[in-house]
């Protein structure tokens, strides 16, 4: 998932980075006067353990490998606009820090988990819910669900991305399906992580999911 420099040719560097400096720009306007201490805590807390979460890596054909995201699980607990500054400091640290992606692809990276994969599992998440109701059960499927198409959608947006980068030697007829469909089969370990997470914190009332639950519900869908 982590784009590698020299994938993406300038022009999609550019755009996707002036995206996602707009989605930045707009988060922090709607988060203005909202972030508390504790839900800055509990961000805090959240974004420690995707990243060390993502760290783990299951090793696919072709030399290279997929890992958990946790997109899902931040736009779950924290809504669209604090769960993308959340993934924002993991995708970021890890491309500055450990040269975990590139720094040229930073925009397309942080749009494809910090945007599209939080935006989803948070739109899937409220859906379900919204259909099924509020039972364990509900936001157990809700929460799966979330995981695994958020990480799915985010790497077919990957596999566009690279394959119509000039700079890649495969077109988007060869890129779109690899990406998609290993990011369809790691989607679901991802949304069995998820829901279990999020099983574990309601049931636990946890700190950290009482405090994102009263954020995430101020959230406009």
């Amino acid at each position: 998932m982590h784009i590698p420099d020299g994938y993406l040719d300038p022009a999609w560097c550019v755009a996707t980075a002036a995206v996602v400096a707009l989605y930045a720009f707009a988060a922090l306007r709607r988060l203005r006067g909202s972030l508390t201490p504790d839900r800055v805590a509990a961000a805090s807390v959240l974004a420690a353990a995707v990243f060390a979460a993502q760290m783990l890596n299951w090793p696919i054909p072709g030399g290279t490998s997929l890992h958990f995201v946790g997109g899902a699980l931040a736009g779950i607990l924290f809504g669209p606009w604090l769960g993308f500054l959340v993934l924002a400091m993991v995708v970021t640290t890890q491309a500055v820090v450990f040269h975990d992606g590139g720094l040229t692809t930073l925009g397309a990276n942080l749009f494809n988990m910090a945007v599209v994969d939080v935006v989803v599992g948070y739109t899937v998440y409220r859906a379900v819910t919204g259909l099924l109701g509020d039972s364990r059960r509900a936001r157990l499927v809700a929460a799966f669900l979330a995981g695994w198409l958020g990480i799915a959608v985010a790497g077919a947006v990957a596999g566009i991305e690279i394959g119509l980068s000039p700079s890649f030697p495969y077109g988007v007829e060869v890129t779109l399906p690899v990406m998609a469909g290993w990011h369809l089969l790691l989607g679901l370990v991802e949304g069995v992580i998820t829901a279990l997470v999020v099983d574990q914190l309601y049931a636990r009332r946890s700190p950290l999911v009482l405090e994102a639950g009263r954020l995430a519900a101020q959230t406009p869908a």
